[in-house]
């Protein structure tokens, strides 16, 4: 147990994320796996813009910062350049889901050997918290100022099941509500790397994160608004496993 308290190698004493942010978590399952499995030092993450680019100064691995959106199209090239590299995305909702999603789903659709991290936290987190496409019904965000209205906007987007539909490897949604699910959490990103380094080609982890500053509550409600709340929308479990699908 005492173990798993140690902090990876590859995380920076520095950490730029909010108080109670789910990112923190994150980056720090990703260390472990990529130190866990022996290939920290192969591993290039991509990002783009968003709370998701304060990746680099948190996981001390190679990065390159895409343009808004473009994370799986700039790893696609990765991938082709450096095929010995273990090439991963890390994006938000705004990023992946929004202005990203024709790269998202082409990028799944080409069945790319890649890993993508995809948080949700309901909200564009770093430029205010205004509504995204992964934003609750009746949420009240920067622009949803009276809750979110889905007859005029449409219903909460969700790009995991999206995925799900196209010749992927491996598609799961997670959460970081309580230990039990983090450690969930853990195992997929273990499995979504195992893939890659398998070659067995695109997997995609979606992991529900809150987002204390822009949910206006402390953390300890807020975590509990994921629990409780945000897991109703957004059904957790595995939506594709292509060696499950084979069987």
């Amino acid at each position: 147990m005492a173990k798993n308290l140690v902090t990876p190698k590859l995380i920076s004493e520095f950490n730029r994320f909010c108080p109670g942010c789910g990112h923190g978590l994150i980056a720090k399952m990703i260390a472990q796996v990529l130190e866990e499995r022996g290939v920290e030092d192969d591993a290039i993450q991509v990002y783009a813009v968003g709370c998701s680019c304060f990746i680099s100064t948190v996981i001390k691995a190679d990065s390159i910062q895409a343009q808004h959106g473009r994370a799986p199209a700039v790893a696609s090239g990765v991938r082709r350049a450096r095929p010995d590299a273990v090439v991963y995305t890390y994006q938000g909702d705004g990023d992946a889901a929004a202005i990203g999603l024709s790269e998202s789903l082409y990028a799944a659709y080409r069945n790319e050997n890649t890993t993508a991290i995809f948080v949700n936290n309901g909200v564009f987190g770093m430029t205010g918290g205004q509504m995204a496409p992964t934003t609750l019904e009746g949420q009240k965000t920067a622009t949803s100022i009276y809750g979110r209205n889905t007859e005029l906007t449409g219903q909460p987007f969700k790009l995991a099941e999206l995925i799900a539909q196209m010749p992927v490897a491996y598609v799961e949604r997670c959460s970081l509500a309580n230990a039990k699910l983090i450690a969930q959490t853990k195992r997929a990103i273990g499995k979504a790397f195992d893939n890659q380094l398998a070659g067995k080609g695109y997997s995609f982890v979606e992991i529900l994160s809150p987002c204390p500053t822009n949910w206006h509550m402390d953390p300890v409600k807020a975590y509990k608004k994921l629990e409780e709340v945000v897991a109703e929308e957004y059904k957790l479990g595995v939506l594709k496993d292509s060696k499950e699908d084979s069987k």
